[in-house]
């Protein structure tokens, strides 16, 4: 667990919440023994390539009370826990994935846990529970007769192909992914498999079904092309018999690739269904935004005329007062009553008699008169002003002014 713990922070050098992932991951390894983890290269559907931790392995889904192992891959994003992880099914050579409204053609994955990730709520752990529970409603995979042609690995934008997939003829699958035993068949999957069943199938006790004796599944008269008609087993097999045989084949393969377009079908419908749901969001939020933005505009315009407006007013005053004559300074405050005017007058003398004071000091500092021609003065200025400061505590309890 330590030297995991230690290769992971390695391998999450650049993730957000490393520690946390890392702490996650071995967690999870404990419980499903068969992931193993990898930092493998991803690209994007906007071409952005980032190297991005790969959980690759099985996982054991009962489906009709026998366990398969589902091989599943986990793409965990460098902002983990905060987005959601992508999930894939990754098919051996003898499977074939099974298209449903949990898995797309390209393998992805689609659930309702996925779909409603939550930083806080969701773990790897419940994700791996809800696969299992998902796939043992509706299998991902199937196996592929023996005697079809292998296709490629399907390679989408989601899930680039790992190198050396798919296996080449003659070696064997990776280690911890089974063989073929494992894997639900068509017999066994929710869809009708009309007819006999393919060559190496296997039931659901594990048990290979017994191979046909002339490799198809619609035995044919011995003497085939000759004779009407051929006893076999005690019993009589015509051309009618033969030609009702094969269109029954015929019917059954097409209704079982017509029921199968059709789930993929609605998987897709189901797909456009959300993209649709999350636009309709999103045109709300614009609508909302556009909304405030015109309500702001208009607040704007508002505040735009009133600044006008005032602008206008000043530039009315400025005019006015060019145009009037000089005031004078001693008529521009006049008093309402003559106590309010003896106030005045009283103040502004005070006033006066602080700044001589002041300049008495300047004078003697600066040795312009002597000490006693200060004192002398200073002692005159100073009765005139306590006279004039009682005067105007008079004058503001007559007034009835605060004092």
């Amino acid at each position: 667990m330590a030297n995991d713990d230690v290769v992971l922070k390695q391998y999450l050098s650049k993730y957000k919440h490393r520690d946390y992932t890392a702490h996650e991951v071995v967690n999870l390894i404990q419980v499903y023994r068969s992931l193993t983890y990898r930092l493998e290269a991803f690209v994007f559907n906007n071409g952005v390539r980032k190297d991005l931790l790969n959980l690759e392995g099985t996982i054991p889904v009962n489906y009709k009370g026998a366990f398969y192992n589902i091989p599943v891959c986990i793409w965990l994003m460098d902002t983990h826990p905060q987005n959601a992880p992508l999930c894939f099914v990754k098919p051996t050579s003898d499977m074939s994935i099974k298209v449903s409204k949990y898995v797309d053609s390209n393998g992805k994955v689609y659930l309702p846990f996925l779909h409603e990730w939550s930083q806080n709520g969701s773990t790897l752990q419940k994700l791996i529970q809800c696969m299992i529970t998902a796939f043992g409603e509706l299998p991902p995979v199937y196996s592929k007769p023996r005697n079809e042609n292998r296709a490629p690995y399907p390679v989408s934008s989601f899930m680039p192909q790992p190198t050396g997939y798919p296996y080449p003829p003659g070696t064997t699958p990776q280690p911890g992914y089974p063989t073929q035993t494992p894997y639900p068949t068509t017999s066994n999957l929710p869809y009708p498999n009309f007819g006999a069943p393919y060559p190496g199938a296997v039931s659901t006790n594990g048990m290979p079904y017994p191979p046909a004796a002339s490799g198809t599944p619609y035995p044919q008269p011995a003497g085939y092309g000759g004779p009407a008609s051929t006893d076999v087993a005690g019993g009589t097999i015509t051309e009618e018999h033969i030609k009702a045989s094969l269109l029954s084949a015929v019917e059954d393969k097409l209704r079982r690739r017509l029921k199968e377009q059709s789930l993929q079908s609605q998987a897709e419908l189901e797909t456009l269904r959300r993209t649709q749901q999350e636009l309709r969001e999103g045109k709300s939020r614009l609508e909302d935004i556009l909304t405030r933005l015109q309500r702001e505009r208009a607040e704007l315009d508002k505040n735009v005329t009133i600044l006008q407006e005032k602008e206008k007013e000043l530039h009315t005053a400025i005019e006015r007062l060019e145009e009037q004559e000089g005031i004078d300074v001693d008529e521009a405050v006049v008093t309402t009553a003559p106590l309010y005017s003896q106030l005045l007058n009283a103040f502004a003398e005070e006033a006066t008699l602080e700044d001589a004071i002041y300049y008495m000091g300047e004078a003697l500092r600066k040795e312009v008169i002597d000490l006693d021609t200060f004192l002398k003065q200073v002692r005159t200025l100073a009765r005139r002003q306590f006279t004039l400061r009682a005067l105007m505590h008079k004058c503001r309890q007559k007034a009835q002014l605060a004092c």
